[in-house]
């Protein structure tokens, strides 16, 4: 097309103006609104039909306005039953929180909890009357975010029973930078299963294309795996959910500040639950009282949280997105642990046995008590990030 708009026009006009054009491509392709996977129900739903269908799905599954629940019944899909992460099939549940069994009492349809009293993975009898699994939930990017370990158990579970397994495509709000400690398989948990950095900048899509092409299954396996993916999205977009994806994470403000605050559940600190702002704030109850002040309590999402009724003493990041992003600048930001820490008057019980579980290994933990500065701490992450950097390059799916 380009050829022939200025087949006739002389150089150096001819290379100026493929280039403005070439702008304005790019430009407009920016700007057009971000199709979820879930949302091309033409690449899909043809591999539904006429079929027995399992899904994986939350409160983020939703095409439009509607649930991907409701919008598959209204075109005829036959589904069987659901499964539901951590938080439950509506999000409510708190963190670790066990959830049992239900029905949904919209549909009848049985919904079958993966985080409840140790069982994170679909049985033999849960999938007997199954031909398809689907999942489709929406992810924050982060490697102690509990949904990939779901969705790495449920392609466990395709593979042993040779299922196909479609997975519907979300943006990454985080995908724009990769970055933190990666983990060391002997601290493998359900907060951390794989040997990818804390921020890892993938979508759920190209994570289970890694999981299938590195043979990370149980066993080596590998499943039969569909990805459908997203349009106009690159892993620059700056993508706004439009639901929640768990109770404490309820605004993009969160959502950024998630990486670098969650450490702070693996120490003494509170990071605000039970508060209107949590992973906003952090505090304890014995920093200095003309610090910032919030006082937890316990409510929907945040049963008994840490603190429950003490006043603690902190640091307020409540602010716009646009001031954390700048802030973070494509960075996992570790100086406000290392403030905490320094600040706290019993060092010997800063930390806790999770730390090293949300960290995947226990030598950030020893840089922080040894005074490392936080650009040290940094760079001794770079010769395993550019490891995984590598293997990340080879699933990649979106520019």
């Amino acid at each position: 097309m380009l050829s022939i708009i200025f087949r006739h026009i002389h150089r150096p006009w001819r290379v100026y103006g493929i280039i403005l054009c070439l702008c304005i491509m790019n430009l407009f392709a920016q700007a057009q609104p971000i199709v979820t996977g879930a949302e091309r129900m033409d690449q899909y739903l043809p591999l539904l039909q006429h079929k027995r269908v399992a899904l994986l799905v939350n409160q983020t599954s939703i095409v439009g306005h509607t649930h991907l629940v409701d919008t598959l019944l209204k075109r005829g899909i036959q589904i069987v039953k659901i499964f539901s992460p951590e938080h439950g099939f509506r999000g409510q549940a708190s963190a670790g929180q066990h959830v049992g069994n239900t029905i949904d009492s919209a549909t009848g349809i049985a919904v079958i909890s993966l985080y409840g009293a140790g069982r994170y993975k679909p049985t033999d009898a849960d999938l007997q009357d199954v031909d398809v699994l689907v999942y489709d939930i929406q992810d924050v990017g982060v490697r102690f975010y509990t949904y990939i370990s779901s969705l790495q158990y449920l392609m466990e579970a395709a593979a042993e029973h040779h299922l196909p397994l479609i997975v519907l495509d979300r943006p990454n709000p985080n995908g724009f930078y990769v970055e933190g400690p990666v983990l060391d398989t002997n601290y493998r948990s359900f907060v951390g299963m794989q040997p990818i950095p804390v921020v890892y900048g993938m979508t759920p899509g190209e994570y289970a294309r890694m999981l299938n092409g590195e043979h990370w299954l149980a066993q080596g396996d590998t499943c039969s795996l569909t990805v459908v993916p997203c349009l106009h999205y690159t892993h620059d977009s700056l993508y706004q959910l439009p639901v929640a994806p768990s109770p404490n994470l309820r605004n993009m403000n969160a959502v950024y500040l998630y990486p670098s605050l969650c450490f702070f559940e693996g120490t003494a600190i509170s990071i605000g639950r039970g508060t209107d702002h949590p992973f906003e704030v952090f505090g304890h109850p014995e920093f200095p009282h003309q610090l910032f002040a919030f006082t937890p309590k316990s409510q929907p999402g945040a049963t008994h949280p840490p603190y429950e009724n003490q006043v603690c003493y902190g640091f307020s990041l409540i602010q716009s997105p646009a001031q954390t992003l700048k802030e973070i600048d494509h960075h996992l930001v570790l100086k406000w642990l290392i403030k905490a820490y320094r600040m706290f008057p019993d060092k010997a019980h800063f930390f806790n046995a999770y730390f090293s579980k949300l960290a995947g290994n226990t030598i950030l933990q020893q840089q922080i008590e040894k005074g490392y500065s936080e650009r040290a701490i940094r760079r001794s992450w770079q010769p395993a990030l550019h490891r995984f950097q590598a293997i990340r390059q080879k699933y990649l799916l979106y520019p």
